[in-house]
């Protein structure tokens, strides 16, 4: 089971061709104070993961995952309006920032809970203010971290990236694979040959973390 609203994520997920149901969640997502990034989305995590876990069946795996842009000692979860967005992608532009992805999957049986991490730096492209209201005119940033989509098309933010792809997205395939396997679930494709299929992209990091080396 998939905790998440995300349409990005139930299109990543599929990836596995697992079967698989979402359920979405609602939680408070404000920062505790002088919480680490690593931290923070690893506590949303699970704590979306543990939100949904009295509504479902004791066989089911959950996961839950939150997605985070962190510039320097800044946090920038989704924009409270349009004018936050804006400040967000000026603030973004032509600079290297990370994205931090955590996943937690909890398997309702016996309570056990296993998480992942995944950073990705972000070098973003010195787009004019012109796009970037084009951009928020089309409502995309409004439910992205960091007012952001690395994958849309016309505002094409990133210039390049260390790390990642999926992870940026919201669900770092890689991570969900090798967490799944400690349950002794396998895929039924190839995740990494699928993911980079779908995405369009040639990926640098999927055999490390798959022997667990990142």
């Amino acid at each position: 089971m998939l905790a998440s609203n995300s349409p990005r994520r139930r299109q990543l997920l599929a990836l596995g061709n697992w079967a698989f149901s979402v359920k979405v969640v609602d939680i408070d997502e404000t920062p505790l104070a002088d919480e680490l990034p690593k931290n923070y989305v690893l506590r949303l995590a699970q704590a979306k993961a543990l939100a949904v876990s009295e509504k479902t069946f004791p066989e089911n795996i959950i996961i839950g995952s939150d997605t985070t842009v962190v510039d320097g000692d800044s946090i920038l979860g989704k924009p409270n309006d349009a004018r936050n967005a804006e400040s967000m992608l000026k603030q973004l532009r032509g600079r290297t920032h990370q994205v931090y992805t955590g996943i937690a999957l909890y398997r309702v049986q016996d309570g056990k809970m296993l998480t992942e991490l995944s950073i990705t730096d972000v070098l973003m492209r010195n787009y004019s203010n012109e796009e970037i209201t084009a951009y928020i005119d089309t409502g995309d940033p409004m439910d992205k971290a960091g007012a952001y989509a690395i994958q849309h098309p016309e505002f094409n933010p990133v210039a390049s990236k260390q790390g990642c792809y999926a992870g940026v997205m919201g669900l770092p395939m890689c991570h969900v694979l090798r967490a799944l396997q400690k349950f002794d679930i396998s895929p039924a494709t190839d995740v990494p040959a699928a993911c980079q299929s779908v995405l369009n992209f040639h990926c640098q990091v999927s055999p490390a973390i798959l022997r667990g080396e990142a």
